[in-house]
């Protein structure tokens, strides 16, 4: 395939990204059915509220979702299907933007947000972050509406053999709004001009950076990310998920460390059986259940043992808080 037949616009360096982004959105959700049908059927989405000692949940029914939530993703399976984020396997309809010379920005036709993106390269090269971080800042300061974020290849990726982001609108995640009320409770190290702040207390650990400066908090990306590495050398790469957004002052980035891909519910057989498969959103506090037996009957006390089974241990998060403040 041309990949130019793929190109909804081609930008040059003067254009507005976010507005040719929204551009695209309209576009894909009025002429593309599979994307009109899902984001229509987004607004009758059931969800339920849940607050765990101070702490916001909120849990959606998507029955779309499934297809992410039991996505296979062993070796063997993934060797076995076409890659669906590779430009020639794109629906026809799927239209894209170009974007940094080796990006595209895509529509999600099976959104979880009420506007969502699928940001993949445009090579099919592995899911690793450690060299595309610096991307995943200039998407963020780029599309300033937008939460960029990361699944790693054990952490929720659907497609581990293949780079992406995703992006959601903004105010939809209550890590946003809890974060910046629980800040100044939080010991905040600095490491050059970031901000760096722990949170153990937040049923799952969080690792918090804000800069203005993007060299600095690369520099301090890597430095947690190192030390992630050598608790889990193992690990092609260290188990994590990343949430990042920015303003016109700076970048928030919160680290999700994690030990464990899918929590025992999700293989447990009948009632005990729970098919969430936590990810970026759902750390950010939107839990996705696909099916409706699970979105009614999961309680306070689930999401609890979950995060305690798939979160890094105190040891090891403590660890890296003594080496970012030594």
């Amino acid at each position: 395939m041309n990949l130019d037949e793929k190109y909804f616009y081609i930008p040059d360096a003067a254009d507005n990204i976010a507005f040719i982004t929204e551009q695209l959105f309209r576009q894909q959700t009025k002429e593309w059915q599979t994307a009109a049908n899902n984001y229509e059927g987004l607004k009758s989405v059931r969800v339920r509220d849940l607050n765990i000692n101070g702490i916001h949940f909120s849990i959606q029914y998507n029955p779309e979702r499934i297809r992410s939530s039991a996505a296979k993703v062993d070796e063997k399976s993934i060797s076995e299907r076409k890659c669906f984020l590779c430009p020639d396997n794109l629906p026809p309809e799927q239209k894209a933007i170009p974007a940094f010379d080796d990006f595209l920005i895509l529509v999600n036709p099976f959104p979880i947000f009420s506007k969502h993106l699928t940001i993949p390269k445009t090579a099919h090269t592995n899911q690793l972050i450690a060299a595309n971080a610096g991307s995943m800042l200039d998407f963020a300061a780029m599309l300033t509406d937008y939460v960029i974020f990361y699944n790693g290849p054990k952490c929720g990726a659907s497609a581990p053999d293949h780079l992406h982001f995703q992006a959601g609108n903004k105010g939809f995640l209550p890590v946003e709004k809890e974060f910046a009320e629980m800040k100044s409770r939080l010991k905040i190290y600095k490491h050059k001009s970031v901000e760096v702040s722990f949170a153990d207390n937040y049923l799952r650990r969080m690792i918090t950076l804000q800069s203005n400066s993007r060299n600095d908090l690369l520099e301090t990306f890597a430095k947690i990310y190192n030390t992630l590495a050598q608790q889990q050398p193992h690990e092609t790469e260290p188990m994590l998920n990343i949430l990042c957004y920015a303003d016109e002052n700076a970048w928030t980035i919160h680290i999700f460390p994690r030990i464990k891909h899918r929590p025992a519910q999700f293989f447990a057989e009948n009632n005990a059986q729970l098919l969430i498969s936590p990810a970026s959103v759902d750390f950010g506090g939107v839990f996705i259940t696909p099916r409706i037996e699970d979105f009614e009957k999961l309680k306070a006390e689930d999401i609890i043992d979950i995060f305690n089974q798939i979160t890094i241990g105190k040891e090891d998060f403590e660890d890296i808080e003594y080496r970012m403040e030594n």
